[in-house]
């Protein structure tokens, strides 16, 4: 009667060695998503915030001053001559509030840039208002489309369009090991071709985040979506089972949290804040707010932090093809080897037969 494999001896304990070592990736990832997310986002708090006061005269250069002083670093406060300028500013993200003082004080933001930037700095100055004895009249210069009523919606179709994207890492780099990696390749190209045109689907159609601008945001997301993914898969080649919480890290953990889609740099931690200048999230964030509500002011910087990330992954890509040659010349080497080694002892044979038989 054979032995189930469950009842071999020291089968379990293997199997369970197994299974913890499995647990670590997991482990891993509620470690990194705690320290990232709770870290860029768990306490919000403004530091060199940037806005306006409008006017020439004393009376503002003094309220810029006592609100810079009463900042302790919170804002950055700058007086404007008029109106016109401050609303220029707004709407090329030089700041993001400027007040009008007087008898009927007015606060102009721009919620199209950051909702919760808008929301600090209209707490800030309803303050004011009411230290002077008027009610706030708030004005948005650049309002988000009606399908975004928080201006969130970019960040969670960055969201999506990450998970798409990483998620089929995992199936191209671990199902797909077989192939040749130009089929990889081509693979993770028409995978991000699909992707972005679901983002984009989402964003107009379905869910109306935007109400124009859709091709150049579906550009936006195809540039991003492949970036992630022929990263990933060239990653795939070096990190094998690691390759998820390697992705999840770039393009989770780090990349999420310095995106700018919930709080702009000004509102986190210097770390988070640093990254937002050249992370892959905040170039496709700032780029499809840029395209959609700001006339493409300071496009081209975010173009070229998606392209670099995207060219990163074609030499991701080409550093993984030279390695997995280099791989299969050495397993050729050695089987090469292997089959001298089997047909050796054959000639001794040989040769002693014939010793034997002069």
């Amino acid at each position: 009667m054979s032995t189930g494999p469950s009842s071999a001896p020291g089968s379990t304990a293997g199997a369970l060695r197994h299974v913890l070592s499995h647990l670590v990736t997991p482990l891993l990832m509620c470690i990194g998503m705690g320290l990232a997310y709770l870290g860029a986002f768990h306490a919000p708090e403004p530091h060199d915030l940037r806005v306006d006061v409008v006017g020439s005269g004393a009376s503002a250069q003094v309220l810029a001053q006592t609100l810079q002083d009463k900042g302790d670093g919170a804002l950055s406060v700058r007086t404007v001559a008029d109106r016109d300028i401050a609303v220029n500013h707004l709407k090329t993200q030089q700041s993001y509030g400027a007040y009008v003082p007087g008898g009927s004080p007015e606060l102009m933001v721009a919620t199209a840039s950051s909702d919760t930037s808008a929301t600090v700095v209209q707490k800030v100055f309803t303050e004011v208002a009411a230290g002077q004895g008027s009610p706030l009249q708030v004005t948005d210069v650049s309002p988000t489309a009606g399908g975004d009523p928080t201006g969130q919606g970019i960040f969670f179709l960055l969201v999506a369009v990450s998970i798409g994207s990483y998620a089929s890492v995992a199936v191209i780099g671990g199902a797909g090991a077989v192939l040749a990696l130009r089929i990889r390749a081509a693979l993770a190209i028409g995978t991000s071709f699909l992707v972005s045109l679901i983002g984009a689907a989402f964003a107009g159609p379905v869910f109306g985040l935007v109400d124009h601008g859709l091709g150049g945001l579906w550009a936006m997301a195809w540039l991003y979506s492949a970036g992630i993914l022929l990263i990933g898969v060239g990653l795939h080649t070096f990190l094998k089972r690691w390759t998820t919480l390697g992705v999840m890290l770039l393009f989770v953990m780090l990349n999420f949290t310095s995106s700018g889609g919930i709080f702009r740099p000004e509102l986190q931690p210097g770390f988070f804040g640093s990254l937002h200048s050249f992370w892959n999230g905040a170039g496709f964030v700032e780029g499809v707010r840029s395209h959609v509500y700001f006339g493409g002011h300071a496009l081209g910087g975010h173009l070229l932090v998606l392209a670099l990330w995207f060219v990163a992954g074609v030499v991701v890509m080409g550093v993984a093809g030279t390695t997995e040659a280099k791989r299969r010349r050495e397993v050729a080497a050695s089987a090469r080897e292997a089959a001298a080694a089997v047909r050796r002892p054959v000639g001794v044979e040989e040769e002693m037969e014939e010793a034997v038989g002069v």
